[in-house]
């Protein structure tokens, strides 16, 4: 394995994301909502409503306590009923939704992979490059798990300062992140980039369009959106002990994806569409 060719595609890719505006037009619109506008709007509206519409958006609250793990519900105890709705609301109902970035970014950057060197006119340079068919998938990978890792820990940091600097005047203190947010942040995030990246990289080196290969891997983030009504309905809680288990699965459908996305691919069949 030449790890030095495989940085040398990885780092060409990397200075074609910075020029491609279809793939940084959703990494700086969806940071700004994610990691700003919606919490803002979550923090500051149970200070300027009545308490009365806090109760009732908040529902029933001991039955919503009591379907919580006992370490989640010793989160609560002893607050108000304004930071029992923010806490519920910017430190769990939002959680999972941060897992959608990972996936997005890695499948619009992902896109471009083979598609956009075809669309470029770049691809014959590329194939016929001293490498070999796995450092060429592997430098794809590489220079789509950089940035879509490092995008979705830039909105981390952006939500963990726009919560605690909003709601201190609630709170008093700095509450965020809560420790079920790590492993999401640490494990489950780098998982679902890799499973993004690895997936488009070979639906990019098997159609012919940019669209074609991004509306195919968007259909990643149903598995997200599974865990985001599992998390606002009740029946699933994101955890820490869940979150890592979750993750490891992930982890293991990586690595499968991987060895299946190595073995298939193949340099001749992207020539043969030349």
């Amino acid at each position: 394995m030449n790890w030095r060719s495989i940085w040398a595609i990885a780092k060409k890719d990397l200075k074609e994301v910075r020029q491609n505006k279809a793939a940084w037009g959703p990494g700086i619109a969806v940071p700004l909502i994610f990691a700003i506008l919606m919490p803002l709007i979550f923090i500051i509206l149970p200070q300027v409503i009545p308490v009365e519409d806090v109760e009732r958006e908040l529902g029933d609250i001991n039955v919503m306590l009591r379907s919580m793990p006992p370490a989640m519900q010793a989160l609560f105890e002893g607050r108000s009923l304004e930071q029992m709705f923010v806490l519920y609301m910017a430190g769990f109902t939002l959680a999972p939704l941060f897992l959608i970035m990972p996936l997005m970014f890695s499948t619009v950057i992902g896109s471009d992979s083979f598609v956009g060197e075809r669309e470029r006119k770049t691809m014959e340079a590329l194939l016929y490059a001293p490498t070999s068919d796995m450092e060429l998938f592997l430098g794809k990978v590489l220079a789509a798990v950089i940035p879509a890792i490092g995008l979705s820990w830039i909105t981390y940091l952006m939500y963990i300062i726009v919560v605690n600097v909003a709601s201190y005047p609630l709170f008093g203190e700095v509450w965020f992140p809560l420790p079920t947010w790590y492993p999401l942040m640490l494990w489950m995030t780098p998982a679902l980039a890799v499973l993004g990246i690895s997936a488009t990289v070979l639906i990019s080196s098997r159609v012919r369009t940019f669209m074609e290969a991004y509306q195919m891997s968007a259909s990643l983030v149903v598995l997200v959106l599974a865990l985001v009504i599992g998390q606002v309905t009740g029946v699933l809680f994101l955890g820490v002990g869940t979150a890592l288990a979750i993750g490891a699965v992930i982890w293991l459908v990586d690595a499968a994806l991987i060895y299946i996305s190595v073995k298939k691919f193949k340099r001749s069949s992207l020539i043969a569409k030349l």
